[in-house]
């Protein structure tokens, strides 16, 4: 068993980590960088895959809901309806996302 305590294993963790989360980021830079041109199959994720994940989150939020018992789902529902009036109104992901969770929030403890 190892020593969560030990700082040698605490910092090897971490620099471990670090060079992943490097690599990670350099490495379409070093296979697709300079001119050469990026492959077809990687465009056409790139404009799929985004909306593929939200669609899969979507479900991962709404897959506890009850809807025979109480509050029916209501939160939930009255939310994904906030996030999805609001970007459709301003286009701004990251403020319907961020107003979708506080209005979730507040509904859940204060309303239901």
């Amino acid at each position: 068993m190892t020593n969560l305590s030990n700082p040698a294993y605490v910092l090897s963790t971490i620099l471990i980590c670090a060079l992943c989360t490097q690599v990670t980021r350099w490495l379409p830079f070093l296979l697709f960088g300079g001119k050469k041109e990026v492959p077809r199959l990687i465009r056409y994720l790139g404009c799929v895959l985004p909306a593929a994940i939200m669609a899969v989150l979507v479900v991962y939020c709404l897959k506890g809901i009850t809807p025979l018992t109480y509050p029916y789902g209501l939160p939930e529902l009255i939310s994904v309806a906030v996030v999805v009036v609001l970007h459709l109104w301003k286009r701004n992901t990251l403020a319907s996302i961020a107003l979708g969770t506080v209005c979730y929030m507040i509904l859940v403890q204060m309303v239901f």
